[in-house]
């Protein structure tokens, strides 16, 4: 029955019902329900962006965790010996909200930290009880071959965010997150420290700031009104990079004058993202 004999107004299709009518010859394997959903993003029928996040979500059933974890040579660790200050002093510089936590006396994982858990302990800085045993949280272990969709199935259920992977032999060989899964998905999630891809530079307050590798050193100076010589390198990459006398991995650290940096993303080749910390004056002191 027609709407004019319904007297209804006619609609309109969404998104979804047009895909349906698509799917008259039903696909038989991934490939060719890819074809189906690129023709139909061509068509106007699915917009690029919900093409590009199902595309995502049918490449995360065929990935393993090994592809996306953070190996252990670069992961940031807490250890249970570690006193108040100590533990303090890594969650401010590295600004992770959850830390794999190791025994005092090997590499063994025995629980997640969060953050927020030591906010009682930072305000009345009563260090003579503290014993970071006391607020671990169970860790969830999985093999490096677990399939990306079957953890994030898990994530949903345990509302856990992080997981250590285990090799073959039991022994810890990285960490991964649901922010990283999420990321096969829906792309790169931009946090606080990421850098707009036209600019080099970005404060986040006085103290601190993020910086590009490739940042010119006169751009750095003038942003942060300091005064570092280009006779010897071109760019802030360069600079740190003679400091540390070796290709530094995430995490580690270098003072060079009033700064501290710390290497936000780096590979086997190059640096790439810095945070800056402008350094009090005692300490930018004894960095020269």
């Amino acid at each position: 029955m027609s709407d004019e004999h319904t007297g209804q107004e006619s609609r309109p299709r969404s998104w979804l019902d047009r895909i349906a009518q698509i799917f008259s010859d039903e696909p038989t394997d991934t490939d060719s329900l890819l074809e189906i959903l690129r023709n139909a993003a061509q068509d106007h029928v699915l917009d690029a962006d919900a093409l590009s996040i199902i595309e995502g979500a049918l490449q995360v059933s065929n990935m393993q965790v090994r592809e996306i974890m953070i190996p252990r040579p670069q992961m940031v660790t807490v250890s249970a010996r570690n006193t108040l200050e100590e533990v303090l002093d890594i969650v401010v510089t590295v600004s992770h909200s959850r830390f794999p936590v190791v025994a005092e006396n090997s590499d063994s994982v025995i629980g997640i930290l969060l953050a927020k858990d030591l906010l009682p302990f930072a305000l009345k800085r009563d260090t003579g009880d503290f014993d970071v045993k006391r607020i671990l949280r169970p860790a969830t272990f999985v093999p490096e071959s677990k399939r990306l969709n079957v953890l994030l199935r898990e994530f949903r259920e345990t509302r856990h965010h992080m997981a250590i992977v285990i090799d073959e032999y039991g022994s810890a060989c990285g960490v991964v997150t649901i922010e990283d899964v999420l990321e096969q998905i829906v792309g790169e999630i931009d946090d606080e420290y990421d850098v707009d891809d036209d600019s080099f530079i970005k404060r986040i307050d006085a103290q601190n700031g993020v910086v590009k590798a490739l940042t010119p050193i006169a751009e750095f100076n003038e942003a942060f009104e300091h005064n570092f010589s280009d006779a010897d390198a071109d760019t802030l990459g360069g600079l740190v990079l003679r400091h540390f006398g070796h290709i530094p991995e995430r995490d580690e650290t270098v003072a060079i004058g009033p700064f501290r940096f710390t290497i936000l993303s780096s590979d086997s080749r190059q640096v790439r993202l810095l945070k800056v910390t402008r350094l009090p004056a005692d300490d930018a002191e004894r960095s020269r």
